[in-house]
This record gives structure tokens, sequence and C-alpha cells, in this order.
């Protein structure tokens, strides 16, 4: 059975997260996706993108992910090495090259 992880409105921070979660070899997927065209005829909350774990057993470590990343929203941006791109300290790679962040903020 699969267990929901985490929501948000916004695709980017949801694919933000799924990538966080991915990088430490947790399977995820993101449901939703593009269901936000539905607004309207369904809930707001319902076409909200979401990201679900494959196996249950994944679950208490993908939550800590996300817990993680959101204790980062103090922390300052950091501009990325390889391409000198400004990130949200939130991430753990570059949104726009994919490059890790500096060692120092992992």
């Amino acid at each position: 059975m699969m267990k929901l992880v985490y929501t948000h409105e916004n695709n980017f921070i949801v694919g933000n997260i799924k990538n966080l979660i991915e990088a430490k070899d947790i399977g995820v997927f993101i449901k939703n996706e593009f269901s936000q065209g539905a607004m309207g005829e369904t809930s707001a909350f319902d076409c909200w993108p979401e990201v679900w774990v494959f196996d249950d057993n994944d679950l208490e470590a993908a939550t800590a992910i996300v817990k993680q990343s959101q204790q980062s929203t103090n922390a300052a941006d950091w501009v990325c090495t390889h391409c000198n791109e400004k990130n949200d300290p939130a991430f753990e790679v570059c949104w726009n090259c994919n490059n890790d962040a500096p060692t120092l903020l992992n």
C-alpha cells in the first residue's frame, strides 16, 4: 500500500520534495501532477500535487526528509558553484542545473 508524504499547491515545490526524497534512494511518485486544470470542478485541495512513497516502510524516512527540508527556511539562499544560479536554502540540488549544493549546506 502506498502512503501520502507531502502535498502543496505549487508543482515546483512538490517536485523539489520528490527530488530530495529520491536522492536518498526512496521510490516516490507524484499524484495529481496535471490535475490543477480540473480546479473548479473539484475541490482545490483535491487538485494539489502529492508525493507518495511506493513502499510503506519508507514513509518515516521520507517524512523526515520533508521535515528537514522545511526547517531550513531561515537559512540563507545559496549560489550554485556550477552555473551561479541563486537557490532556495531548502534545495539540496540546483534548480537550474541539478548540481549538488555546496557541502557546507548539506
